[in-house]
């Protein structure tokens, strides 16, 4: 009786310390929001009252860059709270990608069941693509169509950060490293690190008993890797993300949203809408499993995709849930989230559709439907070798707008726009990208019949 009472205790403290930490997300989300646009009115009260100099002591104390030119001199609080946390991620993702991925090809026994898996992971990415991308596309063609779109560009001296043209193909050759060390050297290079994880992992695989020493190094690399980022979620993560949705609001006021609200609300809300529906209907209907179980697992995972903004950052967390709540296979999971990481941007696609729409419409472009299934099949290529890193995406429209050769004075203009404007739709796309990969992974684990339904359903 004692024993079962020891149980029992053990399992209601473990519920405790999982929601607690829900909750703690919870909160910092919604207490970021509310103090952020108590601080976005300030400043625009501040800014029309001609008070410049109080709002940028303010700034400064706060939400100063402090690594810019303007940051010398400042202390930028809830910056540094928000770059330490964000680099502390970041710092390990590539040995997180290496390290598990490899041991996941390790641990697939089977040839037959590897090839399989990989199979059903990119037909499973893929088919949430090509959803996603035709959802956007009809939601932006019917807003283009209602003459929402139609902005009047007045900002002339809006300049773009644009990047070089490029063909997307070369994502297949970028993906393969003609220096490892240099790729291990950026978390922009991660999808050469998944390819070198992979060759790893085959190679320890077909060695077996000679790659032991090597895969008891890599096991022991990835004990350390997870407790490190567990104590970062857990204990330093909520206050990061009350810091990081504060100073968001804050410098981000609504000069920026005001001249294409139309953009930035129908996008959110579409991206938002599609996460909640799209992902638990794929899993019901390819499964069976209860669609309500999934979201509700889930719901964290998505916010903290929308509070840190990248698909990298979140992985941990990701895997975390996959593992503990909805039952999936360890050695599955460690195979799909991370290439998922590094090749299935459904939101970035999506975010595309609406943002070339609504640039080439506000420069005078007539978007037809056939221009936007080259834009999606563009976008999609251009996605699935975008860096899982904040703004990527924003930085990839220009690789669709030159592959439509939209690229006048009035586009690059629009695009500048966007890019002023984007952070809120940048956000609202990351939970798409996370669970996605998560809803594949429970696809997969169901249709190899090693997902565990007891934990999935509890």
């Amino acid at each position: 009786m004692a024993s079962a009472n020891g149980t029992e205790t053990k399992k209601e403290k473990e519920k405790k310390k999982g929601m607690s930490v829900v909750k703690k997300m919870m909160i910092a989300l919604i207490g970021g929001i509310v103090v952020g646009l108590i601080f976005m009115f300030i400043r625009q009260q501040m800014l029309a009252s001609g008070n410049e100099a109080g709002w940028t002591t303010i700034n400064k104390i706060f939400f100063q860059d402090i690594t810019t030119t303007d940051g010398v001199g400042a202390i930028g609080i809830f910056y540094i709270i928000g770059q330490i946390f964000m680099r502390g991620l970041q710092a390990a993702i590539v040995p997180l990608v290496l390290v598990s991925l490899s041991l996941a090809l390790t641990s697939i026994t089977d040839d037959s069941k590897l090839g399989r898996i990989a199979w059903k992971t990119i037909v499973g990415f893929l088919a949430f693509y090509a959803v996603g991308a035709t959802i956007a596309c009809l939601v932006a063609y019917a807003v283009k169509s209602a003459g929402l779109f139609n902005v009047t560009l007045t900002s002339s001296d809006l300049s773009a950060n644009t990047i070089d043209a490029f063909n997307p193909l070369a994502v297949i050759v970028n993906a393969v490293p003609n220096n490892i060390t240099s790729a291990f050297s950026t978390n922009n290079s991660i999808l050469a690190v998944v390819a070198t994880a992979i060759v790893i992992g085959i190679c320890m695989h077909r060695l077996g008993d000679k790659a032991e020493p090597l895969k008891k190094v890599f096991q022991s690399a990835s004990d350390i890797i997870n407790m490190y980022l567990n104590f970062l979620i857990d204990k330093i993560g909520p206050v990061a993300i009350f810091c990081l949705i504060v100073r968001t609001f804050a410098i981000y006021g609504v000069e920026y949203l005001a001249p294409a609200a139309t953009y930035v609300v129908v996008s959110m809300i579409t991206l938002l809408v599609t996460c909640c529906v799209l992902y638990p209907l794929g899993v019901w209907i390819t499964t069976g499993l209860n669609p309500l179980k999934f979201l509700k697992k889930m719901a964290k995972v998505g916010i903290f995709g929308f509070s840190t903004n990248s698909s990298a950052a979140t992985l941990p967390i990701n895997t975390k849930t996959n593992l503990e709540e909805l039952g999936n296979s360890e050695e599955i999971t460690s195979f799909i989230l991370p290439t998922g990481m590094t090749i299935n941007m459904n939101g970035t696609t999506m975010m595309h559709m609406f943002a070339v729409t609504f640039i080439a419409t506000a420069a005078g472009i007539n978007v037809t439907p056939g221009n936007m299934v080259v834009m999606a099949l563009l976008s999609i290529c251009a996605a699935m070798g975008t860096p899982a890193i904040p703004v990527a995406g924003t930085t990839m429209i220009y690789t669709v707008l030159s592959g439509m050769g939209w690229t006048t004075d009035a586009c690059m203009m629009g695009y500048a726009l966007v890019l002023a404007i984007n952070r809120p739709v940048e956000m609202a796309l990351l939970p798409l990208n996370v669970i996605g990969d998560a809803a594949v992974n429970t696809i997969v684990n169901a249709k190899e019949g090693v997902i565990d339904k007891d934990i999935y359903n509890s």
